[in-house]
């Protein structure tokens, strides 16, 4: 009686210590007898004790920061970049098997892939189209590391550090863009001004009575600045022209 309670209790305890459970976002790889076996989860599984053990695998996308490494540009710059990478697994058994230490592996290809694909770029392009650089290096990561059932997800590059006379120089060339653009602008306004006036002269040259009158404008407005009198000449033709103009509306208004 008693060893038949001793065996139900047994039975009772190897099947408690064989439930396990997966979070949702947890897989098992399970091994028996050192053989992969299948994998579990989530939610309720069962552990053969003693022949059968597991590794537990996150599947949620992990945030990795590679630490700054120098690298070369193709235009001979020595720069130091760090970068981020968003991983995931996406095949568990691939994960625990391929490889020993799949996040270490995953920023060791990293690393070199900075480094190349930076080797690649002048430097003007690594600081202008970082989102195309950051491109291959998640082409060239997850190449690498889809065998190992790893899913590269995003890379960005986080800072990008240049040498300070490197940095003077890019200062200087960017000071005189702005010169050369300012320098630009002004030739262009004063080619758009001499353009209307030549239209302007044109316009005036047509009609002689326009031109006198232009003239008398500009000595009344040279008088109302400097508050003096002025004896202007006019010529004989404008006189008879005026005196015609008047005649005329005389005539008309009787």
């Amino acid at each position: 009686m008693y060893f038949f309670a001793f065996l139900v209790f047994l039975v009772v305890l190897i099947i408690a210590s064989s439930v396990r459970v997966a979070n949702q976002y947890e897989r098992a790889v399970v091994f028996r007898l050192g053989r992969y076996r299948r994998t579990a989860g989530p939610g309720l599984y069962l552990l053969l004790p003693f022949i059968e053990w597991q590794t537990k695998v996150d599947l949620r996308t992990r945030t990795t920061s590679v630490e700054p490494q120098e690298a070369i540009t193709l235009d001979n710059v020595p720069i130091k970049i760090n970068a981020v990478i968003w991983q995931r697994v996406i095949n568990p058994q691939r994960a625990v098997i391929e490889v020993a230490d799949v996040g270490n592996a995953v920023i060791q290809v990293a690393v070199t892939a900075l480094r190349n694909v930076i080797g690649q770029h002048a430097l003007d392009d690594v600081l202008k189209a970082q989102s195309v650089i950051a491109s291959a290096l998640q082409t060239s990561i997850d190449d690498v590391t889809e065998p190992w059932g790893v899913k590269v997800e995003r890379v960005q590059m986080k800072d990008v550090e240049i040498p300070q006379s490197m940095q003077r120089a890019m200062a200087q060339e960017a000071e005189a863009v702005r010169e050369k653009r300012a320098r630009q602008i002004k030739a262009q306004a004063e080619l758009d001004a001499a353009q209307l006036l030549r239209q302007a002269a044109e316009t005036i040259m047509e009609s002689p009575a326009g031109l006198e009158l232009r003239r008398m404008q500009m000595i009344t407005e040279v008088g109302a600045e400097q508050n003096t009198m002025t004896i202007i000449m006019m010529p004989s033709e404008f006189v008879e022209m005026a005196r015609a103009i008047g005649a005329g509306r005389t005539t008309s208004g009787s």
